[in-house]
């Protein structure tokens, strides 16, 4: 997230953190009780610096936990880079249910390169989910929404990640509107 942080700053205020077991040093995440509960005292932090609206964005498991804290605690939107659908990139263990609760309007930033998260599984699940939903496909794309130097094309990264933030710009206006 660090590396979008600048860039999403310049659609609005941008209240980054990191999971206590980051900040420990541990590579094995938290249990999901515990990583919703810091994402929801980030949230609380936001809430209190701004009236303005607010959406959960995050990366991989940042955005499946973005939407958990959805169900509990409203927020205007989500977006996620790279949905981490298929845990350990299994496409029998998947992580769809909460999506299917889901209520709020979400933006998935998907690469085709995604193991993680198949687009093919991603429509099925989309077109069960009863929340608004949008898609921006990164073509080429990985997990991290890097497109090898080999797929770019006459593009560059940075064009890429603008492209994206455009994304997200116009879905966050839409859903403030």
């Amino acid at each position: 997230m660090q590396r979008w942080k600048k860039r999403l700053t310049q659609i609005g205020d941008v209240l980054g953190f990191d999971y206590d077991y980051m900040l420990q040093g541990r590579r094995r995440p938290d249990r999901l009780p515990e990583l919703i509960a810091a994402h929801r005292k980030a949230l609380a932090a936001a809430r209190a610096k701004t009236s303005a609206p607010i959406f959960l964005i995050g990366k991989s498991m940042g955005g499946r936990i973005g939407c958990h804290v959805s169900l509990e605690e409203k927020v205007n939107g989500l977006i996620c880079l790279g949905y981490p659908l298929c845990a350990m990139g299994d496409r029998t263990k998947m992580r769809d249910q909460v999506l299917r609760d889901l209520q709020t309007p979400i933006l998935f930033v998907q690469g085709t390169r995604d193991a993680l998260c198949p687009l093919d599984l991603l429509e099925k699940v989309r077109a069960e989910m009863t929340a608004p939903n949008f898609l921006h496909v990164v073509e080429g794309g990985d997990h991290s929404l890097i497109v090898r130097k080999k797929d770019l094309a006459a593009q560059t990264q940075d064009d890429v990640d603008q492209t994206i933030a455009t994304a997200i710009r116009s879905f966050v206006e839409k859903q403030s509107a």
